[in-house]
């Protein structure tokens, strides 16, 4: 199911996370169930694992709790995963045998397109990192 209930305006929800190791699986499971409830859970476990990966960075690397928004229109659904560090990440090529550093390439992959920021000075300090996801179109049956 593509369609959702409301496609004339968008939809936004948020949730403050501390960074701690708990924090991926509660924004994960929080991603899972707004992509689901919206009608879009053809996209929910790519959506999820991409949270998780941008998460277990702020976890990691980051510094502050972890802001997590998801804003859901009739044509796409947006991540963001926001801490106070300015410093940006980069994707890195592991070694083969390395189990980290996989997590801004496996987001590239799966997303249809992602992208990061850092806060204007009179926002604060700190960045976004964010996914998007197209919205699917509305299944229809056909009358032929």
């Amino acid at each position: 199911m593509g369609a959702l209930a409301h496609p004339e305006r968008p939809h936004r929800y948020t949730l403050t996370a501390p960074a701690l190791p708990t924090s991926p699986r509660l924004c994960r499971d929080f991603v899972r169930g707004v992509f689901s409830a919206s009608g879009l859970g053809q996209l929910a476990d790519s959506a999820a694992l991409c949270t998780s990966e941008l998460v277990t960075n702020v976890h990691r690397h980051g510094k502050g709790d972890v802001r997590l928004a998801a804003a859901i229109r009739h044509d796409r659904v947006r991540v963001t995963v926001h801490d106070d560090s300015p410093e940006l990440p980069s994707p890195r090529r592991p070694a083969g045998d390395e189990t980290n550093g996989r997590g801004l390439f496996l987001v590239t992959a799966l997303s249809d397109l992602c992208g990061m920021s850092i806060d204007e000075p009179a926002d604060g300090t700190g960045k976004t990192v964010w996914f998007e996801f197209n919205v699917p179109p509305a299944q229809t049956k056909s009358t032929a």
